[in-house]
This record gives structure tokens, C-alpha cells and sequence, in this order.
């Protein structure tokens, strides 16, 4: 997978010890991050619908000292619940998204699959595909509830899509040009960048091409857990 050099200048997924398995301080990641010349990053943490640590975290990004050249901006994670688009994130966070007060996006992970009544785990969805499920319904319903989720919170960041398919026994291929084009209709309609992650090998060339075809804004990430891995791209630069 190959972006523009331009678009590697930023990381727009970048986790901190706000997130219970990542290493680094906020202020660790934005010195990695100017060390490595980005130009941007977004700096994002793990949330569920129970978390109370935001206020806390975006205090703590919102401290850092400004770097000249580089942009912090920041978000929450969130996995995508159920098939109706349900996201597991605080609603007062959701409501304060774009605002002084809020993270400026939040990422709609496709951690599990989304079922219609909750979070299939990929252990269940695979047992569900072996009694009998097509796996194209699956595949429909997690561009279906991806889609929903993006226009239901109408500040939202694709992060790591499709990342659940190999862990179901599914690829890329397994989603076809009329859904990606619905997840590109979707992420133009409402403003939504999706990112392409380093860590997770995904989106690969099809689907980023199809997207970028259809006018999608694609952004460049690699999850970092750690601060020596910020702005670090490998697969992602092709």
C-alpha cells in the first residue's frame, strides 16, 4: 500500500497511558512525533458508554506545549456495536464531539462484528458462519452498521476498517464494490476521513483506491501503543 509522502507527515491514531495497554504519556508522543517531523498528529484513547477518564485526557493533551509545525489533534476510540450503528462511547462525549470542550473525533473501530443484538466476538461470528450464515450477510452488516455509525455521530474517523475480517476467516475481497462504494457515499456525505493503519495492514490497495476514486479523504496511522512507534510507516509507505 502506497500513500503520498504529503499524507505521512501525520499520524492520526495515537494512543497513551490513558489506554490500559499503551506505554507512553501524551507528552512522550508528541516529542516522538517531532522528532520524526510529523506535520499532525491525533492523539486518541480507548473508550466504552461507562469511561469518565476523557475530560481528564483531553486536559492532558490540551496542556502540552504547542511545537511549532505540528497540529495535536485529538480523539476517542469507540467499537461499533450493534447493527443499527450503536457506538460505545460516553453520549456526553458524543455530544461535546467538535465542541471546546469534546475530543474533536471519535474512531469507529471494527474491534467485533456487529451484530443485531450486540458485539459478536470473532470466536462467535466464525461459529455462526460454520452453522450456516453466509458470510456475505456478515460482511453487509459491518459496512451496514459502519455506515449508520458514521452519520449517526457526524464526526467520526474509520479507524483500522476491515480489521476484523482476517479474524473471522474473511479478506478484503470478501466485500464488494457495491458496499465500499457505500462506505465511500457514507464517508463523503458526513466528512469522515478514513485511516490507513499500519499496524493492522488495512485497508489494502483496492478498497483505499476504490475510496480515494470516490472522493474519500484518507489519512495515514499506526495505532501506536508506544512513542517509538509514532510516525513510523513501513508497510503503510509501501
Amino acid at each position: 500500500m502506497t500513500l503520498s509522502t504529503s499524507l505521512l507527515t501525520g499520524d492520526h491514531h495515537v494512543h497513551s497511558t490513558f489506554s490500559d495497554d499503551a506505554v507512553s504519556t501524551p507528552a512522550e508522543n508528541l516529542a516522538a512525533a517531532q522528532a520524526v517531523g510529523l506535520r499532525e498528529i491525533r492523539m486518541v484513547d480507548h473508550v466504552r458508554v461507562s469511561t469518565t477518564y476523557v475530560p481528564e485526557f483531553l486536559a492532558a493533551v490540551r496542556a502540552l506545549p504547542t511545537v511549532d509545525g505540528l497540529t495535536v489533534l485529538t480523539g476517542v476510540e469507540a467499537k461499533i456495536l450493534d447493527a443499527s450503528g450503536t457506538v460505545d462511547a460516553p453520549p456526553e462525549v458524543l455530544a461535546a464531539l467538535g465542541t471546546p470542550g469534546g475530543p474533536d473525533r471519535v474512531l469507529l473501530a471494527d474491534h467485533q462484528v456487529p451484530g443485531p443484538d450486540g458485539p459478536w466476538s470473532p470466536r462467535a461470528t466464525r461459529e455462526r458462519i460454520e452453522a450456516g450464515l453466509d458470510p456475505a450477510d456478515v460482511v453487509e452488516m459491518l459496512v451496514t452498521a459502519t455506515v449508520r455509525a458514521m452519520h449517526a455521530v457526524g464526526r467520526a474517523q474509520l479507524a483500522h476498517p476491515f480489521s476484523v475480517l482476517p479474524k473471522i476467516g474473511l479478506t478484503e475481497q470478501d466485500v464488494t464494490d457495491q458496499l465500499l462504494d457505500a462506505l465511500a457515499d457514507a464517508a463523503v456525505a458526513t466528512g469522515t476521513p478514513v485511516e490507513v493503519n499500519e499496524k493492522w495492514h488495512c485497508p489494502g490497495p483496492r478498497v483505499t483506491d476504490r475510496l480515494r476514486a470516490a472522493g474519500v479523504l484518507l489519512v495515514a496511522s499506526t495505532d501506536a501503543h508506544q512513542a517509538a512507534d509514532v510516525g513510523v510507516y513501513d508497510w503503510v509507505r509501501g
